[in-house]
């Protein structure tokens, strides 16, 4: 479809907001929402039983007839994520956390690439912030699998999710045919998506930072790890389990030996035994993963020069 003939339809977006005692942050969520370039939007929010002020945060904006606001009982991240996406109507639906923002460009910069039909999901990159909205400097990382991709991206997300959650738009048909979140996972529950979707659809991303995420405040899920890396183990295996034919074992070797390097590097400075346990597991699963040496080495040395440092 020609991308002007697609803007000049200027297809709804439902964007999902849910939040669960963040009613110090929503209010700039929605406000970056409502200041969008692109105007058809429907803001749907999804109060996860907060105990805060967010009701009377959002009340301020009720008056609008493109605000729909959903109160439940805490039933969890996924389960409201799920529940704005069945209360959507857009064509396609745009997921904000509470705790982020946007910058006003974002729709209308990624809405366009949805005129590929094949594309399901279109990201961005981001910036960071802190609890106070101060700019926040995370250095660069030097991963390559963590460096935004497009096209056909199965093998890629296997090995890492490199799609930031609060920068993406995921086109309705996805959900349709894909499902929607799967609510008996707690964590990862966009790399799950993400992996069932990318079987089927193609993602495409916009090359700025136009998703605002805050980092290092109180609440957020991603620092535990433990439970984090439960439900990774539960995604990877399950997807392996069902793709069998779709995805090679070189790629699943691959994805099971970076995934312990990972953990062995975590677990360096904490419990170098289990740290070198990891390794050792990412060498079994693929001998010629460089990392793992090079991991293991760095283990000895940080526990000779822990030894030598008594």
């Amino acid at each position: 479809m020609n991308a002007k003939c697609f803007l000049d339809r200027s297809p709804l977006v439902s964007i999902v907001i849910t939040c669960f005692n963040y009613g110090k942050f929503i209010k700039q969520a929605i406000d970056s929402a409502l200041e969008q370039t692109y105007s058809s939007v429907e803001i749907v929010i999804v109060n996860d039983g907060s105990t805060d002020n967010t009701d009377e945060v959002v009340a301020n904006y009720l008056n609008l007839d493109n605000v729909k606001y959903i109160k439940q009982q805490n039933a969890g991240q996924t389960k409201a994520k799920n529940t704005g996406i069945n209360n959507s109507s857009g064509d396609f639906i745009a997921f904000l956390d509470a705790d982020d923002a946007w910058e006003t460009e974002k729709l209308a910069k990624q809405v366009i690439l949805f005129s590929n039909e094949a594309v399901g999901v279109v990201y961005s990159r981001s910036r960071y912030i802190d609890e106070q909205g101060n700019a926040f400097y995370v250095p660069k990382s030097g991963n390559k699998y963590l460096l935004p991709k497009r096209g056909k991206v199965t093998d890629h997300l296997l090995l890492d999710n490199f799609v930031p959650f609060s920068s993406s738009i995921v086109r309705r048909g996805c959900f349709d045919r894909c499902g929607v979140f799967d609510e008996s996972l707690q964590m990862g529950i966009d790399w799950d998506l993400w992996l069932r979707l990318s079987t089927i659809y193609e993602f495409d991303f916009v090359d700025e930072p136009l998703l605002i995420y805050r980092v290092g405040h109180a609440g957020q899920m991603s620092k535990n790890l433990e439970l984090r890396q439960r439900c990774s183990d539960r995604i990877m295996s399950k997807f392996i389990e069902k793709n069998q034919a779709y995805i090679s074992q070189k790629i699943v070797r691959k994805a099971y030996s970076y995934t312990y390097c990972n953990r062995g590097d975590y677990h360096r400075a904490i419990d170098w035994k289990k740290s070198v346990q990891y390794y050792l597991k990412a060498i079994w699963h693929n001998p010629g993963e460089m990392l793992a040496y090079r991991g293991l080495l760095e283990t000895f040395a940080y526990c000779i020069n822990f030894q030598r440092s008594k």
